[in-house]
């Protein structure tokens, strides 16, 4: 006859078997990992649009699976187009996570069936971007627009107008101040946003629905991301297009209300393009600043 004792101590080992083989939270699974440096960058094909003149506009954007390190690949064979010119206005600085449609590529008209390519090579692996004129990859170039009127005010709409003023070649230890002046013609006008009779939109408040706990929360808020600075219902956008990791980019208050301004400072010399960009949720202008830093 069996001891209490050596019965006890089976079950607990059974159960001990049973909770080990089904619960597996305790187990780190790599898929799972959120790293903050030593990733690389996936670029992705975005989809395409029309131009008016018959042309084709090809979209483009990256993950860096990095979530602080933000990665430089210079232009050339780590960072290229593989038909034409190497360089087809690509950046070489990646900021951490998903970037959307950094920017696009023209195409003629007759480009037909015909694929573009965007490769980079980081720590010696090679990830491609493929995009071709598959029907189903046609996209609106600026979903933003359905958030605005579709009156005569949309189709009245002008881009807004953009000078930046600043110095192009700096000394370590360097700092400086780029200063964007926009215009606007105050259009287009926001749409009224009607969500119909009876919906209750969730408000995160005491009386209202709470965000569940069990939900994970990844703190993001001291992520690098381009700097957005509001002047005159414009959104200005600065953004580091190419050059080394280490820039700061430092949004000034108390400015005219036309303006925009940031501080830049640097750590390492070399050539640096910064690509400023003046939204009114429309239409917008861009304008591209190189700063040479030695």
């Amino acid at each position: 006859m069996l001891k209490p004792t050596t019965i006890i101590n089976a079950i607990v080992a059974l159960v001990f078997i049973f909770l080990s083989a089904d619960d597996t939270s305790g187990q780190a699974d790599p898929q799972n990992y959120l790293f903050n440096s030593g990733q690389t960058v996936q670029p992705f094909f975005a989809g395409w649009s029309h131009n008016t003149d018959g042309s084709f506009e090809m979209h483009f954007g990256y993950l860096n699976r990095n979530y602080v390190e933000p990665i430089h690949v210079p232009i050339g064979s780590n960072n290229r187009f593989d038909s034409g010119d190497l360089d087809q206005g690509q950046p070489t600085f990646f900021y951490p996570r998903v970037n959307r449609s950094v920017f696009s590529v023209t195409v003629p008209e007759n480009f037909g069936e015909t694929e573009i390519i965007w490769s980079l090579v980081i720590n010696g692996e090679t990830y491609r971007a493929v995009g071709w004129l598959q029907a189903e990859w046609e996209i609106e170039p600026n979903p933003r627009a359905r958030l605005y009127s579709t009156n005569n005010s949309q189709a009245a709409n002008q881009a807004p107008t953009l000078t930046v003023d600043g110095i192009d070649t700096v000394t370590l230890p360097a700092t400086l101040t780029l200063t964007a002046s926009v215009s606007d013609d105050g259009l287009p006008e926001p749409r009224e946003r009607n969500f119909g009779p009876g919906v209750v939109l969730p408000t995160f408040e005491p009386e209202g629905p709470t965000l569940p706990i069990n939900v994970p929360q990844i703190q993001s808020t001291n992520r690098l991301r381009p700097t957005r600075v509001n002047a005159d219902r414009v959104t200005v956008t600065w953004t580091q297009w190419r050059g080394a990791a280490g820039v700061s980019l430092q949004s000034q208050d108390e400015l005219p209300p036309d303006q925009a301004a940031v501080t830049v400072s640097f750590q390492q010399p070399g050539d640096y393009l910064f690509r400023i960009e003046a939204s009114d949720g429309v239409e917008s202008t861009t304008k591209d600043i190189s700063i040479t830093v030695r």
